[in-house]
C-alpha cells in the first residue's frame, strides 16, 4: 500500500488527544502527515487542551502540550494531499473564519478524499458548507451546527465513529480506536498480524 499524505488542519487549543493521537498513529502506520494552523509555519507550536468527561453536564478543560507544527500553512496546496484530518478542541471555533481554511476543508470533499472529523471538528465542516445532506457525528454540544448546516447528527456513543461517504466522525476522543480504523479503511491502509 503507498503512504498517503495527509493534511491535519489545526489551531491553538484544539484538543490535545485529538491532535497527538491521530497525527503519530497515522506516522506510525507509514503515513506522511502535515500538520498546520494558519499565520504559522513548521517548527511553530500550538497550544492545546485536555477536554475530560468527570461528572459535569460538559466537559473540563485543562491545559495540554504544546504540539509543534511540521509545516506551513501558507506553503501548502489541499490539491497536493490525499485525505484530511481535523480535531476537535476549540481550534474549530476560529479556524471556521478563515477563508482560506474553509477553502481547503471544501476541496477535500469536492474531490470526495477521506475527512476525519472528531468532537468540534464538525464546526469547521459546517463553516464550510459540507455537511448539506450528510450524517455527521460530533460533540453533542455541536448538534445544532450540524443540523443548521443541513447535516444529520449522529447520536452515537462517545467510543463510537460513524462513516458516510469520504466522511469519518466522531463524538470525541474516545472513539479513537474506531474513528481511526475506519479513517484507515477509507485511506486503504491494512495492517495485518501475523
Amino acid at each position: 500500500m503507498p503512504a498517503k499524505k495527509i493534511l491535519m488542519i489545526c489551531g491553538d487549543y484544539c484538543e490535545d488527544y485529538e491532535t497527538m493521537v491521530p497525527f503519530q498513529t497515522l506516522l506510525a502506520v507509514g503515513h506522511q502527515v502535515h500538520a498546520v494552523c494558519p499565520d504559522k509555519k513548521a517548527g511553530d507550536h500550538i497550544k492545546t487542551a485536555i477536554h475530560d468527561f468527570e461528572g459535569a453536564q460538559t466537559y473540563s478543560e485543562k491545559p495540554g502540550h504544546n504540539f509543534t507544527l511540521n509545516a506551513s500553512f501558507a506553503d501548502i496546496r489541499a490539491e497536493d494531499y490525499d485525505a484530511l484530518v481535523i480535531p476537535g478542541g476549540r481550534g474549530p471555533e476560529y479556524l471556521r473564519n478563515n477563508e482560506a481554511v474553509l477553502a481547503a476543508v471544501r476541496h477535500f470533499f469536492t474531490a470526495n478524499k477521506p475527512v476525519a472529523a472528531v468532537c468540534h471538528g464538525a464546526q469547521l465542516l459546517a463553516g464550510a458548507g459540507v455537511l448539506q445532506g450528510r450524517t455527521c457525528s460530533a460533540y453533542p454540544a455541536c448538534k445544532a451546527e450540524v443540523v443548521l448546516a443541513g447535516g444529520t447528527y449522529a447520536d452515537i456513543a462517545v467510543d463510537q465513529a460513524y462513516t458516510d461517504g469520504n466522511l469519518v466522525s466522531a463524538p470525541a476522543w474516545p472513539a479513537h480506536p474506531q474513528w481511526l480504523a475506519q479513517f484507515l479503511a477509507l485511506l486503504g491502509t491494512r495492517i495485518q498480524h501475523s
